[in-house]
């Protein structure tokens, strides 16, 4: 697959097919997306997959989190637990999730630098699961800010940011491109002869 085809081709997906990935494909995804830009070779990315059995406690501790966050709040009790058995089962029936997490340096600047390069990292993931035809949710949900999620998953919200879950699998279904901005209206050059 040509680079241009895997930038422009590649989908957000949002329904995935209950094969797993192989781990060996897994590996060479996360092993190959480390040619990532990185301020001083920090590397700063930590990924932890959640798959088979593992999802069941990923998926309490999110509805967890939901339950601290108040998002039932204002809801009968039926009502809960059927939003709550909804959102389980959906996670549940994701193959893998991926938290990408990174050490929190006390150095505001580093730590930007190092969110960046998690960033770039995360991108060159989604590229080559592309490529591998394993489909990619970049997800950045409200749990992910809650400390004690972070706790229940074995992390010192102190110490470490965690920055994405990447729900992987083989799409049931991609969705159709949307369109994107002209660069024109984007994209301004000075070239030191601007008109004042």
């Amino acid at each position: 697959m040509e680079l241009l085809d895997a930038i422009r081709n590649r989908r957000s997906i949002h329904e995935y097919k209950k094969e797993q990935v192989a781990s060996e494909v897994l590996g060479r995804i996360f092993s190959e997306a480390a040619w990532a830009p990185t301020h001083r070779m920090k590397e700063p990315w930590h990924i932890r997959i959640y798959q088979d059995e593992g999802k069941s406690e990923y998926a309490k501790s999110v509805l967890d989190s939901y339950v601290r966050q108040g998002f039932f709040e204002g809801y009968e009790a039926a009502k809960v637990d059927q939003l709550a058995s909804g959102i389980r089962d959906f996670l549940l029936n994701i193959p893998h999730h991926a938290l990408i997490y990174m050490e929190r340096d006390k150095d505001f600047r580093k730590f930007e630098e190092d969110y960046a390069a998690v960033c770039a990292y995360i991108q060159n993931v989604q590229l080559l699961a592309w490529k591998e035809g394993v489909g990619i949710l970049w997800t950045t949900s409200p749990y992910l800010y809650d400390a004690e999620f972070a706790r229940h998953m074995g992390l010192d919200p102190g110490r470490y940011k965690l920055v994405s879950v990447l729900q992987m699998g083989y799409p049931k279904r991609v969705p159709k491109p949307k369109s994107r901005t002209p660069i024109q209206k984007k994209l301004q050059i000075y070239d030191g002869n601007e008109k004042s």
